[in-house]
């Protein structure tokens, strides 16, 4: 029987699986795009957290079961993963779907899209969120042709590196944040609030438990150095509730204490009056340059997990604002540079008006360009193509 036969009478049925709650908003904007566009004849099934339940997704297992975070916790939790790949795995077989869609987390996405190919290779398979192939593992994009049918890229630069790297085919659908512009951009007040005095600086350590442990100490004591040096500003640490705690643990020792806001309204109302930041590497750069903040930014992580990503690092910049504008405005410091002294060196320039500060802000004016979509937001882009694979297939 091939894919989507079964199913041919009652609709058309899509497998998801995402297992990070980025992940799962993308999956739910997917989901709810796919269903507008085949009405009730479309069944869901697969992995995903509670914004794909609210679209009608009731998930193998919660995805809570695969936050496991660092080398050691993963090597601790491997017989749980594998069972987990393989529960996956056979699911989808044996819904034979008329699409198999990967959402990110590609240690556990591709290992169940490698098991489902080689069980059916009748069943088209795309992936929504590239893996990093052109920062490092360059070798990925070719072997992903074996089991990826089509990519589907979130920056505008992907789809040239996998033409560069023999991948499968990839297009740029666009990043969800584009979707967001409004919450992230001032308005006049809000401006103004910007240019006034002390300047607000952000301080955003990370998103995880390990990541705030590995920067909370560096980032508290660069605030230090900055007060010291008389520098005026307005510390403000926007965090998520679940990570309120670790961060009230992280700061009782800092010497200048931040406003902690909590909740993502609380963090954009935070971005649009940000003079400046300072910020873990990560998405959340991209997100501070389309808010139009300039930043210096930092990374810490363990000493096994850095010695392995300082030889498999193939570009010459981490910073996703800096890959998507294609020029290196914002300073990274990582490791052993990651150090209060340079710092606040560097922050202490861009609260001023400088050179630094210019650049940062004169790149930052391109990106909406460069990110475009044109008048079809992400979401639809990415539902296009998973339709017209799943016809491609049907043939």
């Amino acid at each position: 029987m091939t894919p989507g036969r079964a199913a041919a009478e009652t609709g058309r049925k899509v497998f998801l699986i995402a297992t990070e709650e980025s992940g799962d908003r993308l999956g739910a904007a997917l989901m709810k795009i796919l269903r507008q566009r085949l009405g009730g004849a479309v069944r869901f099934e697969g992995v995903g957290g509670r914004a794909m339940a609210r679209e009608g997704l009731d998930s193998l297992f919660p995805i809570e079961e695969l936050s496991i975070i660092g080398l050691a916790a993963v090597v601790k939790q491997l017989p749980k993963i594998l069972r987990l790949i393989r529960q996956t795995a056979a699911a989808v077989t044996e819904a034979a779907p008329d699409v198999l869609v990967i959402i990110d987390s590609p240690d556990f996405t591709h290992r169940v899209a490698r098991r489902v190919r080689a069980r059916d290779v009748r069943i088209p398979i795309v992936d929504y969120v590239s893996p990093s192939v052109w920062a490092w593992r360059p070798g990925r994009a070719r072997a992903m042709r074996t089991y990826v049918d089509h990519v589907l890229a979130l920056l505008p630069f992907e789809p040239e590196a996998y033409r560069r790297l023999h991948g499968p085919p990839c297009s740029y659908v666009g990043h969800p944040l584009t979707e967001q512009l409004a919450s992230l951009r001032p308005n006049v007040d809000e401006a103004r609030r910007r240019d006034e005095a002390p300047p607000v600086l952000l301080v955003l350590p990370g998103s995880r438990r390990s990541e705030i442990r590995h920067h909370m100490a560096d980032f508290g004591a660069t605030l230090g150095r900055l007060a010291e040096q008389g520098v005026a500003f307005e510390p403000v640490l926007p965090t998520m509730p679940h990570l309120q705690e670790a961060v009230a643990d992280g700061i009782k020792a800092w010497p200048v204490q931040p406003r902690v806001v909590i909740g993502e309204q609380e963090k954009r109302a935070a971005f649009r009056i940000a003079h400046a930041a300072l910020a873990k590497s990560g998405t959340v750069t991209l997100e501070l340059a389309l808010a139009g903040v300039p930043m210096v930014t930092a990374y810490r992580t363990g000493a096994m997990e850095a010695w392995i990503l300082r030889r498999a690092i193939k570009v010459n910049s981490v910073i996703l604002a800096n890959l998507v504008v294609g020029e290196n405005v914002v300073p990274e410091f990582l490791q052993e540079d990651c150090t209060p002294e340079k710092l606040a060196a560097a922050l202490r320039d861009l609260l001023g008006d400088s050179v630094l500060r210019r650049k940062q802000v004169e790149a930052f004016g391109k990106i909406d360009g460069i990110m475009s979509t044109g008048n079809a937001p992400p979401s639809v882009r990415a539902a296009d193509i998973v339709l017209a694979t799943m016809r491609e297939a049907r043939r």
